[in-house]
């Protein structure tokens, strides 16, 4: 379990990123992380990993403060970030000299991840393209069997059918006793993988339901006359909106891209329907 409570950080008295934080991720799900540029998604990850102390309020990971760097926690969490630098070395080699801090990381299972990304775990890293760097540490990731996941927009760089590949693969990972936390833009790579969705602001925690209780309470698409419309847009296919839902058992797909757009144009309807 990730917690936060109240948290804050600034890069300086003039850049704050994130103000008064507080949520509960708990295990057993695949949740998705958003927000606009430059509202802290990325400075979250690092924050929840220890990289980085928090200036203001607490975080927590398996009941323990991350900046320690307890060993026993540190086993349990592996990040990906967007960009990241990775020696020049076999993949394989690579994993004899890391995998020994993951003491359920899986080698048959890694060569298997390899296999369906099409990449060669014997190849030199720096001889790979981005897109193969990046499925190979994904690869990688997915074998060491941590309990929480962080993924930074994982899917830039990765081709259409390695999209679908990290997809399945990633479907496949989560348990009752794991999770993972997608930040990302590319909502539409992830959109039918995602169950908890959070939505961050500049005034903090703009969301933060499952995405079931999203459907419960919200109709996404075509408003009919008497909806009680929250947010509507012009698109191509023509207007759509966000509308409440007034029969539980009427739900409609749930559209993540609208959701978003809906929070930021009207926060206080979108938190007096789940803040309830």
């Amino acid at each position: 379990m990730i917690t936060t409570n109240s948290l804050s950080f600034g890069y300086s008295s003039s850049h704050k990123v994130l103000t008064n934080i507080s949520l509960s991720l708990e295990n057993g799900h695949i949740h998705g992380l958003l927000g606009c540029n430059g509202i802290g998604k990325t400075t979250l990850l690092k924050l929840i990993c220890g990289i980085m102390r928090p200036q203001h309020g607490e975080v927590r990971v398996c009941s323990v403060d991350p900046f320690k760097r307890n060993a026993e926690m540190m086993r349990e969490l592996m990040i990906i970030p967007e960009e990241f630098d990775l020696p020049n070395i076999s993949l394989e080699r690579y994993a004899d000299v890391t995998s020994p801090f993951y003491p359920r990381f899986n080698k048959g299972a890694m060569l298997e991840y390899c296999q369906e990304f099409h990449v060669n775990p014997a190849e030199r890293l720096h001889s790979m393209s981005m897109g193969q760097r990046k499925k190979a540490y994904i690869a990688f990731a997915l074998a060491c069997n941590v309990k929480i996941l962080l993924l930074d927009e994982p899917t830039n760089g990765l081709d259409i059918p390695s999209k679908s590949t990290f997809r399945r693969l990633l479907a496949g990972y989560v348990n009752d006793d794991r999770m993972v936390v997608i930040s990302t833009h590319q909502v539409a790579d992830v959109e039918q993988l995602l169950d908890n969705i959070i939505i961050l602001d500049e005034q903090g925690v703009a969301l933060n339901a499952t995405t079931s209780e999203i459907c419960r309470k919200l109709k996404f698409g075509r408003a009919n006359e008497g909806d009680k419309v929250i947010y509507s847009e012009r698109t191509i296919q023509g207007d759509m909106a966000v509308v409440y839902n007034e029969n539980d058992d009427d739900e409609t797909p749930l559209s993540i891209e609208l959701l978003f757009n809906a929070a930021n144009a009207n926060r206080h309807a979108i938190a007096a329907i789940f803040n309830k």
